[in-house]
C-alpha cells in the first residue's frame, strides 16, 4: 500500500482519503468521508487497520473528478496501446497545454486515471463503450465515487499537483471521450419496409450516398480515427458535435444545436429527411421514390399490367415466318409495343429485337441455361436492325431501350461526380488529407457503350462484370473490322465473346487486360445497301455473319399520325424496365470472393427438354438435307445455341411480369422453348430474305458495271433484258434515280 507520508500530502492538498481491501471494497463506512476528510491523526489511526490493502481518494470531494480508462476490454496488448496512444494524442491536440493541466497515473489493471478538479462535476458515468464489448472503456468517477491511489505516474504532474481546470477544458475532455462510444443501436431513424425483398427508397438512397453528401455543408471533419470521423458543426462553440461511423455510414450527434436529432443514429436518408423535409419521413420517401430511388413496386407494375391488358387483344398473325412473333412477350409488353406502332409508327420487328437485346443486357452473366451436362449458354445476342434511311430504325429502338439508357446515363454522371471528388482529394497535401474524409477511387458502373473499340469495352467490362451492352445507331463501323480474319484481330475477340470464352487484350499501346466472363450484347441499325457489302463469302466462312440476328421488315414511310400514346403507358413501361433491371441487379446477380460473377443455372423442365430434343433434331435434319441451300446451312448450328438463349430470355421476362420468382432454381418452361423456336424461325427466314436480296443486288450491280459507259436508261434496259422481274425500287436506288423514272423507262420498252 502507498506510504502514509504520501497520503498525508493528499490531506494537505485538501483531498479526502479512504482505505479498501484487495477487491477495492471500502473498509468501514466511508459516506462521512465524502463530506469531511480524515484529520492526519485519524488517517494514521485508520492506516494501521490490518484489513487495509489499498488507499483511495474520494472523487467529488474538493471538486475532484477522474476519467477512468479500462483497457482490459481489449484482447491484445497492441489494441490496448493503439487505443490509449490515439486517445491521449486526441486530447493533446484539442486541449491547450494538456500536459500542464492533467495528472495521469497508470493503474495495475491495464488502465489509466486522468485526474483534475473542476467546478462542473458529474456522478459516476459510463462514457464510452467499444464495439463488440459489454464493459465500458471510459468511465468517470465523480460525486459519490473514489479511485485507488497508484504509484506509477506517467505525467509531469503528481497527485499533489492536481489543479482546477476550466469548464471549457472539461467539456472538451468529455467530448473527446464520448467520441469513442460505439452505439449498439443497429437501425437508424428510418421507416420500415413491409414488402419482402423490396429495395425501399431510403435503402437505395443510403446505398448511393455518403452521409457527407448530405451534411457536408453543415459539419467539417476534425479528426479521422480508426473506426469513425469526428465532426464539428460550422460556427459551433463546442470542439466536437459528434461523429460518423465508417462501417455504418451514419452520424451520431451529442450536440443539440443542429436540425438533426441528437443521440440517435442518422443515416444519409434520415439526414436528408430532416434537412429537406423537416423530419417528415413519408414526404421524404415519396419524393425519393418519385425521383427513381428504390424498386418500382412490383404490385404497382402488375396492377398497371392488368389495366393495359384489359383493353388489349393480341393481334392474330399469320404463320409466315417473316412476321415477328410479338406474342413471345408478356401481354403488357405486347400492348406497349402495339401502342407505339399505332401512335408513333414504330416497327414491331425493330421493337421486338430491341426488347430481346435489352433483356440480355439486364440479365447478363447472372443466369445461364444448362442445355445438357457440360453445355451452358449465356444470353449474348448480336442484333442488326436493317432498314433504309428514313424508316425510323432509331426511334423504334429508342421506344424500347430508353429507360435503360437513362439508368446508364445516371451511372456515368455518378462516376464523373465521384471522380471529381477523388481528384480533388488526391490533390490535397498529406496533412490536409488527415482532416478530410477519405475518398477512394471510384469504379466505372457504366453498362452501355457506343464506343466499340476493344480497349474501351474491356476497360468497362472489368468493372461492370454482369454485362456491357453495345448500342450503335449505325453498325457499319463495327462490321468493317470483320472483313478479314487474322490472328489477334477484332474478329477473333468478338467470336470469343459470343461464346462466353475469356478474352485478354494485349496491345503495344496499353497494358494487358483480361475479362473472365465476357458478355457483350450488340444492337444497332444499318442500311441494306451498306449491309450487303459485309454479307460476303469471307464473313460467311469465318462464322461471323452466322451469329448475326437480322431484322429486315418491309416498311414504308407513313403519313403524319394524329394518334397520341398515353403518357401513363410510357411511365408504366419505364418503371417496369427499371424495376426489371434493379430486381436482377439486387436479387439475382451473385459474386464470388474474388469479385467475379457466379451465374445462376436455369434448367429445362422435362416437357421443355423433350421439345428441345425435337427442335435440335429438326434442325439437324435440315442440315443434312441436300435440298437446303448450302450457303444458309452454316447458320443453323448457331441457332442451336440461340434457341436456348431465347428460351431463357423469354422465360425470365414471363416470370417477372407474372410476379413469379427469378432465382437460382429457375426452370424453363415448355412454353418458352416453343416461343424460342418460333423466334429462331423468324431470324432464319429474315437471313434468307437478306441473302436473296443481297444476291439479287449483286447481280444488278454486275450488269450495271458491265454497262457503266451507258446512260442510266440504257443501263436499266440491259437489266430488264436480263431479268424482266427486276425489282424497281432496288434498281432506282442503284441507279440513283426516282422510281417514277424507272416507270418511264418501262413505258418506252412496252
Amino acid at each position: 500500500m502507498i506510504q502514509l507520508t504520501k497520503l498525508n500530502r493528499l490531506i494537505d492538498e485538501g483531498f479526502s482519503v479512504l482505505f479498501a481491501d484487495d477487491l477495492k471494497r471500502p473498509i468501514g463506512s466511508w459516506k462521512a468521508l465524502q463530506e469531511k476528510a480524515y484529520t492526519k491523526d485519524q488517517l494514521e489511526q485508520a492506516y494501521t487497520n490490518p484489513k487495509n490493502a489499498l488507499a483511495g481518494i474520494i472523487t467529488g470531494y474538493n471538486n475532484l473528478e477522474v476519467i477512468d480508462i479500462d483497457l482490459k476490454v481489449f484482447s491484445s496488448l497492441q489494441e490496448q496501446n493503439e487505443f490509449w496512444n490515439e486517445y491521449l494524442q486526441f486530447l493533446k491536440d484539442n486541449i491547450d497545454d494538456f500536459d500542464k493541466k492533467f495528472v495521469i497515473y497508470k493503474t495495475k489493471n491495464k488502465g489509466y486515471h486522468i485526474l483534475y478538479r473542476c467546478q462542473k462535476l458529474a456522478g459516476n458515468c459510463k462514457i464510452a463503450k467499444v464495439k463488440d464489448h459489454k464493459e465500458a472503456v471510459i468511465e468517470s468517477r465523480g460525486i459519490g465515487g473514489y479511485v485507488v491511489v497508484y504509484e506509477n505516474n506517467i505525467s509531469k504532474l503528481t497527485y499533489t499537483d492536481i489543479q482546477e481546470i476550466s469548464e471549457e477544458d472539461r467539456d472538451i475532455l468529455w467530448s473527446v471521450s464520448k467520441t469513442y462510444n460505439y452505439i449498439e443501436e443497429t437501425k437508424p431513424l428510418e421507416p420500415k419496409s413491409e414488402v419482402l425483398n423490396e429495395v425501399t427508397p431510403w435503402e437505395a438512397y443510403n446505398a448511393k450516398h455518403s452521409i457527407f453528401d448530405v451534411i457536408g455543408l453543415d459539419f467539417k471533419i476534425v479528426a479521422d480515427l480508426k473506426d469513425k470521423y469526428i465532426i464539428k458543426r460550422y460556427g459551433g462553440d463546442s470542439p466536437h458535435s459528434g461523429y460518423v461511423y465508417k462501417d455504418k455510414n451514419c452520424m451520431y450527434l451529442f450536440s443539440t444545436a443542429t436540425i438533426y436529432p441528437h443521440e440517435k443514429l442518422i443515416s444519409p436518408f434520415s439526414a436528408y429527411t430532416f434537412k429537406e423535409h423537416n423530419g417528415d419521413f413519408k414526404a421524404s420517401a415519396s419524393k425519393l421514390y418519385h425521383d427513381g430511388y428504390g424498386t418500382r413496386r412490383k404490385s404497382e407494375i402488375i396492377e398497371r399490367s392488368k389495366e393495359i391488358v384489359a383493353d388489349y387483344h393480341p393481334l392474330v398473325y399469320n404463320t409466315d415466318d417473316l412476321i415477328f412473333p410479338i406474342d413471345i412477350f408478356p401481354l403488357p409488353l405486347q400492348a406497349y409495343m402495339n401502342e407505339c406502332s399505332k401512335t408513333l409508327d414504330a416497327s414491331i420487328d425493330y421493337m421486338g429485337c430491341s426488347m430481346l437485346w435489352l433483356s440480355s443486357v439486364i440479365i447478363g452473366n447472372s443466369i445461364q441455361v444448362e442445355v445438357k451436362s457440360g453445355w451452358l449458354e449465356n444470353v449474348t445476342l448480336w442484333m442488326a436492325i436493317v432498314g433504309k434511311a428514313g424508316l425510323g430504325k432509331t426511334p423504334s429502338i429508342n421506344n424500347i431501350i430508353f429507360p435503360l439508357l437513362k439508368a446508364n446515363s445516371k451511372e456515368i454522371k455518378d462516376y464523373i461526380k465521384k471522380s471529381d471528388k477523388f481528384n480533388e482529394y488526391n490533390e490535397l497535401s498529406k496533412d490536409e488529407k488527415k482532416q478530410h474524409e477519405k475518398v477512394g477511387k471510384p469504379s466505372k458502373t457504366q453498362f452501355i457503350a457506343n464506343d466499340i473499340t476493344l480497349e474501351a469495352l474491356v476497360d468497362l467490362h472489368q468493372e461492370s462484370k454482369n454485362a456491357v451492352g453495345v448500342f450503335k445507331d449505325e453498325l457499319a463501323g463495327w462490321l468493317k473490322d470483320m472483313n478479314k480474319y487474322r490472328a489477334g484481330s477484332d474478329l477473333e475477340f468478338w467470336l470469343s465473346t459470343w461464346s462466353g470464352k475469356s478474352v485478354s487484350l494485349n496491345r503495344m499501346s496499353r497494358a494487358g487486360s483480361f475479362v473472365e466472363n465476357p458478355l457483350i450484347p450488340v444492337l444497332g441499325g444499318i442500311q441494306p445497301s451498306i449491309f450487303n457489302t459485309f454479307y460476303t463469302d469471307e464473313n460467311k466462312e469465318n462464322g461471323f455473319m452466322d451469329r448475326m440476328l437480322l431484322s429486315y421488315p418491309d416498311l414504308v414511310i407513313e403519313s403524319y399520325n394524329d394518334k397520341e400514346i398515353d403518357y401513363r403507358m410510357i411511365k408504366w413501361y419505364s418503371d417496369s424496365v427499371l424495376s426489371f433491371y434493379e430486381s436482377i441487379k439486387a436479387n439475382v446477380v451473385k459474386y464470388s470472393d474474388d469479385g467475379e460473377i457466379v451465374p445462376n443455372v436455369a434448367k429445362f423442365s422435362d416437357e421443355a427438354k423433350n421439345e428441345w430434343k425435337r427442335i435440335f433434331n429438326d434442325i439437324t435434319t435440315i442440315q443434312n438435307d441436300d435440298n437446303e441451300n448450302e450457303y444458309m446451312k452454316s447458320m443453323l448450328p448457331k441457332q442451336k445455341s440461340y434457341i436456348p438463349r431465347f428460351a431463357l430470355l423469354i422465360d425470365v421476362m414471363d416470370k417477372f411480369f407474372s410476379d413469379d420468382v427469378v432465382d437460382s432454381s429457375m426452370i424453363i418452361s415448355q412454353h418458352s422453348v416453343l416461343k424460342a423456336e418460333r423466334l429462331s424461325k423468324y431470324f432464319i427466314a429474315t437471313a434468307k430474305k437478306i441473302k436473296s436480296n443481297s444476291t439479287k443486288v449483286n447481280e444488278y450491280k454486275s450488269i450495271i458495271g458491265l454497262n457503266k459507259g451507258k446512260n442510266k436508261k440504257q443501263q436499266f434496259l440491259e437489266l430488264y433484258k436480263a431479268n424482266p422481274e427486276v425489282d424497281i425500287k432496288e434498281v432506282a436506288l442503284l441507279l440513283n434515280v426516282s422510281v417514277q423514272s424507272i416507270y418511264n423507262y418501262l413505258k418506252q420498252v412496252k
